[in-house]
């Protein structure tokens, strides 16, 4: 049995390396993860920029850089000219025995008040050590956008395994191989295994190659690829079911993108509703996907919840695969 589903397994591997549309769904969330690092800022970044004059005041430079993003220029004129330009710098400028801070006249107050706070600190010679403030920090290293745009993406690889699978099946619809089964030594079981692992295979290799790319290559990979495997099995009896049921690819297509519907609320009812109301989503496993995905980002949560979170995903698949597979038996036949 083992041989026959690694057989389907290596015979769809081939065949999908050959076709562009399962080429653009292994690459683009590559592409995605590539934008989210440009997109995300550091947890740490400022908003405020600072234009200043290169080895005018190296002192008065590396103390603004501590607060600001500095920027240096060659000359007054260039500083002028990257004021000018459609984001919102700020120039500090020598002038006497001071300074004054050059302006386009339409940035944001914040940026000017903030400008003109950090110069007079730095006339002042106010330093870190003479602060008698405590800084408490909470622990959190991980930008939250970044972080919620990482879970969004893993959500959106299970959703393009599952399109993988309904184009596979279509596939052997085509070819009127679907019924064939019937008359081989290949059992239905075997055949919905060696089927499902493209997408699985797929799943989890983007699904690692983002968390890579992204910067997250210390949280837990063991825990990530659990929670991605549960996640996945929902989107491969769907795209299963739609496959069985569709008669071209853009039809097998539109089906499962209907899946997307549910996958979005589950993540608007987590970043956005209280917490007395998420109950209203508890049925949705990408609810709990993104919940488990959220927990191992930021590095939090222990092995029990993680356990507590796939063993709910899995519950819920198995009710569903429950409900599918009347359903797939007859489209096999």
């Amino acid at each position: 049995m083992l041989k026959r589903i690694w057989t389907i397994f290596i015979r769809d591997l081939t065949v999908n390396m050959r076709e562009f549309m399962t080429l653009y769904m292994i690459i683009i969330p590559l592409v995605l993860a590539v934008g989210i690092n440009f997109l995300s800022p550091s947890i740490n970044d400022t908003s405020v920029n600072l234009a200043l004059i290169e080895n005018e005041n190296p002192e008065q430079a590396a103390y603004f850089d501590d607060f600001a993003n500095v920027e240096l220029f060659s000359d007054e004129q260039k500083v002028e000219d990257r004021v000018m330009s459609r984001d919102s710098v700020a120039g500090i400028l020598p002038k006497d025995n001071g300074y004054y801070i050059m302006t386009q006249g339409n940035e944001p107050e914040s940026v000017l008040e903030y400008a003109k706070l950090l110069n007079v600190l730095y006339e002042a010679d106010v330093q870190l050590e003479d602060a008698r403030s405590e800084i408490i920090e909470f622990g959190r290293t991980v930008p939250p956008l970044k972080k919620m745009l990482v879970n969004m993406l893993l959500l959106l690889i299970s959703m393009l395994a599952g399109m993988l699978i309904a184009m596979n099946i279509l596939e052997e619809k085509v070819d009127q191989t679907v019924s064939a089964i019937n008359v081989t030594p290949t059992s239905r079981s075997a055949f919905i295994l060696g089927k499902s692992l493209t997408g699985m295979a797929v799943a989890l290799f983007s699904s690692i190659a983002c968390l890579l790319i992204t910067g997250f290559y210390n949280v837990n990979l063991g825990q990530a690829a659990l929670v991605v495997f549960s996640s996945t099995i929902l989107s491969l009896l769907i795209g299963f079911i739609q496959g069985l049921n569709s008669d071209d690819v853009m039809e097998a297509a539109g089906s499962v993108k209907l899946m997307f519907l549910p996958m979005a609320g589950s993540i608007a009812g987590y970043e956005f509703v209280t917490g007395n109301w998420q109950i209203f989503f508890y049925w949705s496993p990408f609810y709990w996907a993104y919940k488990a995905n959220d927990m191992i980002l930021s590095k939090s949560g222990t092995w029990p919840q993680l356990i507590l979170f796939i063993g709910i995903i899995l519950a819920i698949c198995g009710a569903v695969y429950a409900l599918l597979a009347p359903r797939i038996a007859r489209k096999l036949q």
